[in-house]
């Protein structure tokens, strides 16, 4: 069907009173969406009333409120610093937890994001004292970065045995 008169007036009514190019199609009839866009490009048409709104609108569901327990939980245990001597290394002592005091949405810049929990279920928290340089306080940050282990060398025999992928 070809633009007569009467449809480029129709189509200039519609265009102004909002109507998305798929509505205008519909009403116009043996058109497409991308001939209605190109008929409105090439009339020069512009300013619009308003953009067209969706039909429906779409609603999410709400989150469930989390549960927060109200029993008293242990305080926290922190791992006594230990002196570190090169020869022999530290072993790991990690840090009995307690439910931490930041959430996903409460968890700020400057707060330790050390994970406290499984985050599938509802208690999921993070550890929240203040953090200094990095993303864990300092008893965290402990934990999270071990030193380097410096190896022994043993003089001939190392020198062998890194020269036999080499033989």
């Amino acid at each position: 069907m070809g633009w007569t008169d009467e449809r480029v007036e129709l189509l200039k009514k519609l265009w102004q009173d909002g109507l998305s190019a798929s509505q205008i199609a519909k009403q116009l009839g043996g058109v497409t969406r991308n001939a209605v866009i190109g008929k409105v490009h090439r009339l020069g048409l512009s300013g619009r009333a308003a953009p067209s709104k969706p039909a429906r609108t779409v609603f999410k569901a709400p989150r469930p409120a989390r549960t927060i327990s109200t029993t008293p939980s242990a305080p926290r245990r922190i791992a006594e610093p230990v002196a570190h001597t090169p020869q022999h290394p530290t072993p790991v002592r990690y840090v009995e937890e307690a439910p931490g005091t930041a959430t996903v949405l409460t968890l700020g810049a400057h707060m330790c994001k050390w994970p406290i929990g499984d985050p599938s279920l509802d208690n999921f928290t993070f550890c929240g004292r203040r953090s200094g340089e990095g993303p864990y306080c300092h008893e965290h940050s402990q934990v999270a970065y071990q030193p380097v282990q410096t190896k022994k060398r043993s003089g001939p025999a190392e020198l062998a045995r890194s020269l036999r992928r080499y033989i």
